[in-house]
């Protein structure tokens, strides 16, 4: 593995502040195509790779990246700059990908978390092992962002727009379909996804399998009699759940206790979600001839229980943030890096578990090039990042009165932040 580079720098109010870091870029390689160039007479520049996730409700993995970039370039107009914007399978997972991936889009309507049409897209591109491969975001067609407010309700909204992304990639030529969970505004445990394809394969589900998950308390398994046949016949078809959630459908962690109430739910409703799934999730493994363990798996929880309606239908689990990576060629974006910055909307516990900010720093850390965190918040102390290989955080916003600037101008306060640390990573 390559040793870091070192280079000298000034202080800053880093959390970390270990010993090694960027190296300065004159005994460097040539930049890979596609790095931003700006190179001052008489300047030493650092290649830096700005990939962040996106500021969750304020500004998208690509907003994010930019307004780095250009703060970056006010304190070091002479650095190299490569923007390479991530995801963990969340809102956003599509438009990450479509920016980095020889790919061509198709544009379909899809039925929307209340049973409304919305637009989404279907990504489809030959994997490197030339295997017809299409990404689906499982947000777009049940997304919490396509919910105002007021119409929040976990218990009734559905995930049967989540078919119709599946079976437009099976149609279009995909025999690898990967699907970006996260960010969802539903809790039905995948009832409303199997209802669908049971439709679009000709059966009659019961209704009450796409009115939420509230409705399939006491649900039996003569109701899904059709799951068996349904598994088989996607048999031919790669399903891979991409998602940073690895938690089971039930329990204290799952889908209901964990996340329910972030949808919408009240404690009282969270706990009818959780007997409603428990019975479904007995029915639909009884149904399909699986063992009822299947809703103990890693990322059955994920998306509000879609990942177990997708294990059911044979399935299986990545990380979403390093299904991404793997998918841009990050390694070598980063092999050819001084310095790495990454970047989410909160720097906390969460981020240590699979996201964008781990997957990214577990790069580094095997390449031997630094990474640094920019965040709306920190809250993870300096052990806790240096352990995941994140050798310094900064804050954007460390009071109420920075928070609520932030919130106002997220990507100049971004960008204002981004300035200040570039005078102590660059020359």
């Amino acid at each position: 593995m390559p040793a870091a580079r070192p280079i000298t720098r000034a202080g800053d109010d880093a959390i970390g502040r270990a010993a090694s870091t960027p190296s300065a870029a004159a005994s460097a390689p040539p930049a890979p195509a596609g790095w931003c160039v700006r190179r001052p007479r008489h300047t030493v520049e650092v290649r830096v790779l700005i990939a962040p996730d996106s500021f969750t409700g304020t500004l998208s993995a690509g907003q994010a990246a930019r307004a780095i970039a250009e703060g970056w370039t006010r304190s070091a107009p002479g650095d190299q700059l490569q923007l390479c914007p991530l995801s963990d399978g969340g809102p956003g997972f599509v438009d990450v990908l479509s920016a980095s991936v020889p790919a061509r889009q198709e544009l379909v309507t899809v039925s929307g978390p209340l049973g409304e049409p919305v637009p989404a897209q279907i990504l489809l591109t030959d994997a490197e092992d030339g295997v017809p491969t299409a990404y689906v975001e499982s947000a777009q067609a049940c997304g919490l962002h396509l919910v105002s407010p007021d119409r929040r309700d976990p218990g009734r909204t559905t995930t049967v727009g989540v078919a119709d992304l599946l079976t437009g990639a099976r149609a279009a030529g995909a025999v690898r379909i990967v699907v970006g969970l996260g960010g969802s505004g539903t809790n039905d445990g995948g009832a409303g996804l199997l209802a669908g394809l049971l439709r679009d394969a000709g059966a009659d589900p019961p209704d009450r399998l796409v009115r939420g998950g509230e409705g399939l308390r006491g649900v039996e398994a003569a109701e899904l009699s059709g799951l068996a046949g349904l598994r088989e016949a996607w048999a031919d078809v790669e399903i891979v759940l991409a998602s940073d959630v690895d938690v089971a459908l039930l329990g204290f962690h799952g889908a209901s206790a964990g996340f329910a109430a972030q949808k919408g739910a009240t404690p009282e409703q969270a706990q009818r979600l959780e007997r409603a799934l428990g019975d479904f999730a007995a029915a639909a493994c009884d149904a399909a001839r699986l063992p009822r363990s299947l809703a103990r798996e890693a990322g059955a929880g994920a998306a509000g229980g879609l990942g177990f309606g997708l294990l059911l239908l044979g399935g299986g689990r990545v990380g979403g943030a390093s299904a991404v990576l793997a998918a841009v060629g990050f390694r070598a974006r980063v092999e050819a890096a001084d310095l790495v910055v990454t970047g989410e909307g909160t720097f906390d516990w969460q981020s240590l578990r699979g996201k964008v900010v781990s997957a990214v720093a577990a790069v580094g850390l095997e390449v031997g090039v630094p990474v640094i965190v920019l965040a709306g918040q920190v809250l993870v102390g300096r052990r806790e990042a240096l352990s995941i290989g994140v050798e310094s955080a900064y804050p954007v916003a460390e009071d109420p009165q920075q928070v609520a600037a932030a919130l106002a101008d997220p990507a100049g306060t971004l960008a204002a932040r981004a300035q200040r640390i570039a005078r102590t990573w660059s020359r």
